[in-house]
């Protein structure tokens, strides 16, 4: 991918002027396409996106020469990056930045800020990590990086029917902006539509929904983080948390942090071992990838799957980030989001079912919900969409 990718600054979107500009887009020919390793790698951005790719490339034995980034040494601290030479750029030869191919391992950032100052600085090959990650998912399964190809009508069909049924112009606008990443890997920035890195499944309109006694299903909750911010912003005024978390390794650092009364009373949250899915049973599922781990063909391990409406917790709020499988999760929900009636906060980003089945499913399931999309981060990740209840989105606005 050239370093160059077209910058767009648009004004916040209609309905109509979505579907205008939606429909321009879909017209034009991707020339991008996924990335395989072939020269020498060096990785751009030391934080955790970075971290991730240094164990993405380590389970793939791909090496990569040393990692470039602004801070080298504030990150050297880092134990994630012990062994690991740290770079400024400036610091990088003439003939790895000729010769090399880099890998952008930064998603708080647009690309196009990111990329083109290092095309100044003499990089000839510069690359998205998920467009590489996106070569290897027959032996990884890291898809945050998929292409649209080519939109059919069912995408048509699908992308218009969202455009109209979304809330307000931010989730028009922060909606063709993924799209546009993900079908031309073009950054499109609208006026009054940032992309918040801070804020995510906790944005205004669901913060001023919370009440004093949620019941909080985690779903996909790795090592606590996301239930560890619900309890401080509700400054540990809840009902219970459900963390629901299938990795064997990561069930285990929930358990430490949060278990035991360290961190909350047990009888307050309670560990939930299995994945999340379209129907209950047992699924092939690859442990050991910490934020990435998810159902795989190629994994050599399972894992328990139960669906939420088996499960049939009394959730308030519902929050699933699930690496891709969100939709069959959602598929074996609707019983439940339909009776429990929860704010709900999906990940959109890494499959292609984001695009527009995983808005429909929600928008045609489940009546008097307001729906909402926003962008947490960039290069198409960080997608979430938020359904919130007529009833309590009406009680905020009162």
């Amino acid at each position: 991918m050239s370093a160059d990718a077209v910058l767009m600054q648009l004004k916040l979107a209609t309905s109509m002027d979505a579907l205008r500009i939606f429909h321009d887009l879909a017209i034009q020919k991707a020339v991008v396409a996924p990335r395989k390793v072939v020269k020498p790698l060096i990785l751009y951005g030391a934080g955790e996106l970075g971290k991730m790719a240094k164990e993405y490339f380590k389970r793939l034995t791909i090496p990569f020469l040393y990692v470039v980034d602004a801070n080298p040494e504030r990150r050297r601290e880092d134990p994630a990056w012990k062994g690991v030479s740290i770079l400024k750029p400036e610091a990088v030869s003439e003939g790895h930045r000729a010769g090399c191919l880099l890998a952008i391992c930064v998603a708080t950032s647009s690309y196009t800020s990111v990329a083109p100052p290092l095309e100044k600085q003499g990089w000839r090959d510069i690359v998205p990590f998920y467009d590489i990650a996106e070569a290897y998912t027959d032996q990884c399964p890291l898809s945050n990086g998929w292409f649209t190809g080519t939109l059919n009508n069912d995408d048509l069909q699908g992308v218009q029917y969202a455009i109209e049924h979304w809330a307000d112009e931010i989730s028009r606008a922060h909606y063709l902006q993924f799209i546009a990443w993900h079908s031309l890997r073009q950054e499109w920035i609208f006026d009054g539509a940032p992309v918040t890195t801070g804020d995510r499944y906790f944005i205004s309109e669901v913060l001023a929904a919370l009440h004093e006694k949620e019941v909080f299903l985690d779903g996909g909750a790795h090592h606590g983080e996301i239930s560890q911010r619900f309890m401080d912003i509700v400054h540990h005024k809840f009902k219970k948390i459900y963390a629901v978390e299938p990795d064997q390794r990561n069930v285990e650092v929930l358990r430490n942090n949060f278990c035991g009364g360290k961190t909350v009373a047990s009888q307050d949250m309670e560990v939930v071992e299995c994945a999340i899915g379209k129907q209950s049973g047992r699924a092939k599922f690859c442990h050991g990838l910490g934020y990435a781990s998810q159902f795989s063909p190629v994994a050599q391990e399972t894992v328990s799957v139960r669906t939420l409406d088996e499960m049939d917790i009394p959730a308030t709020f519902i929050k699933l980030h699930l690496e891709g499988w969100e939709y069959e999760a959602l598929q074996g929900a609707i019983h439940t989001l339909n009776k429990r009636r929860p704010i709900l906060t999906a990940t959109t980003y890494h499959k292609r079912n984001g695009l527009w089945q995983i808005p429909i499913l929600l928008m045609k399931n489940l009546q008097d919900y307001i729906f909402l999309l926003r962008l947490h981060s960039w290069m198409g990740t960080g997608c979430v969409m938020y359904a919130i209840p007529q009833e309590r989105y009406l009680q905020l606005r009162s």
